[in-house]
């Protein structure tokens, strides 16, 4: 027989650290926006609405879990965002089908 806490689930994702669930909420959020929000000739100004936004939420999940940011995940943090700019760059100067 199984034990039966193997099937109860954790609360609040206990086992994620709140940085980790910082940079995969920046990244799901800025694909989907990409994906919805920028076209061929142009980039739509709720596109940068949302990123404000985004942003704002960044600087507040930071703000809340201040003793989690060591070295580390600030290095890990400020290069995923590279890394997210850069992917901005890159999909915007594809060739597009209108």
């Amino acid at each position: 027989m199984l034990p039966e806490e193997i099937y109860k689930r954790r609360r609040n994702h206990n086992n994620t650290p709140p940085s980790l669930l910082l940079i995969f909420t920046n990244c799901i959020v800025l694909a989907v926006l990409i994906q919805m929000f920028t076209g061929c000739t142009n980039i739509n100004s709720f596109f940068w609405l949302a990123i404000g936004v985004l942003a704002l939420y960044n600087v507040y999940t930071i703000r809340r879990n201040r003793e989690e940011y060591n070295m580390l995940n600030i290095i890990m943090y400020i290069a995923s965002i590279l890394f997210m700019v850069f992917l901005f760059y890159y999909f915007s100067h594809q060739p597009h089908k209108c």
